[in-house]
């Protein structure tokens, strides 16, 4: 290599390069903000909660108040994922496998409730299904309760946790290319065969991440339920509606335990989180060493879906064997 070309390199290594001081100043500015505004408020909030010792943390947790905050979080959280999971398959398949008219707009309600705040979500809701809103008395009529009831607080979740999975996928999936899904065509497969051996398999720790994602927001959402609930102690109260009753009562030590078990579910959302951005660049960056593309990568003859294994794909698996060397 040339002398120049080696002064050069060593020249724009040093420009990019900050100095030592700089360095060390913006690694202890990070250190200083994260200490102050995460890891103390966490330290501070088991401490508070755990001040009465143990037996008291616990009673805190089986209160029967407490437990009717902890089943009914539970229970919008096991309702509103799984929709908000068939929701976001849908649309991120949608929008990355077809064209269609309004594909833009389509992408841009899917971040509406990024854009909105909870409170006026839930008092769009009550507009809407209240006693006074527009489907109130029909409601009535028939006694139906949304507001004020399971209904409601599990519509007023799903508005602001929709966009999770969605969001999570569609640049997942943009990112996979459809060569596999083509090759997938051509060996005989149908669309659910695609779905569930080729697709999935790419996205799955997309999906995991969108669903704890999403189930985090679903579990500590606080301003949506807030309007919509009605804040019916033992009936309508989440753990964040229940927190803060405790909290207004300064009953501090029973408002920090339970406390305690959303921050417990940030901390295994943050694993889940850091699990699924490793298998997924894992997976990125054993593609790029491969230097296969989407057709080649796919294994045609070992370890291949069910359907490439009949006699009449023959043809289309030489095909691509020839089309990889």
């Amino acid at each position: 290599m040339p002398k120049h070309k080696v002064l050069d390199a060593v020249t724009l290594d040093s420009a990019l390069t900050e100095p030592l001081f700089v360095r060390w100043l913006l690694i202890g500015v990070t250190i200083v903000f994260l200490g102050l505004f995460l890891i103390l408020p966490v330290i501070a909030l088991f401490s508070k909660a755990f001040e009465n010792g143990i037996p008291a943390y616990f009673a805190a947790l089986v209160d029967p108040d407490a437990l009717s905050a902890i089943k009914l979080t539970l229970l919008t959280a096991a309702i509103t994922v799984p929709l908000n999971l068939i929701f976001g398959l849908a649309a991120a398949w949608a929008i990355t496998k077809f064209r269609f008219p309004g594909k833009n707009l389509l992408i841009t309600l899917i971040d509406l409730p990024f854009s909105v705040s909870p409170v006026i979500a839930g008092l769009i809701f009550v507009l809407v299904f209240g006693l006074h809103g527009w489907l109130g008395p029909w409601l009535s009529a028939y006694n139906i309760r949304i507001i004020f009831a399971l209904p409601g607080i599990v519509l007023a979740t799903i508005f602001v946790t929709f966009p999770f999975v969605a969001r999570e996928l569609i640049p997942l999936m943009q990112s996979q290319g459809s060569g596999e899904e083509e090759a997938a065509i051509v060996l005989g497969a149908n669309g659910f065969q695609i779905f569930l051996r080729v697709t999935l398999p790419n996205i799955w720790w997309g999906v995991v991440y969108g669903v704890v994602i999403c189930n985090a927001r679903a579990m500590g959402e606080f301003g949506a339920v807030s309007v919509v609930s009605g804040h019916i102690r033992g009936a309508t109260n989440t753990i964040p509606l229940y927190v803060e009753i405790l909290y207004n009562e300064y009953d501090f030590s029973a408002a920090f335990a339970v406390a305690s078990l959303l921050a417990l579910l940030a901390i295994f959302t943050l694993v889940v989180k850091k699990l699924a951005e490793w298998k997924i660049g894992h997976r990125e960056q054993n593609s790029k060493i491969s230097g296969k593309t989407g057709r080649e990568s796919m294994n045609v003859t070992a370890g291949a879906p069910d359907f490439a294994q009949s006699s009449f794909i023959d043809a289309p698996v030489k095909f691509y064997q020839d089309e990889g060397n």
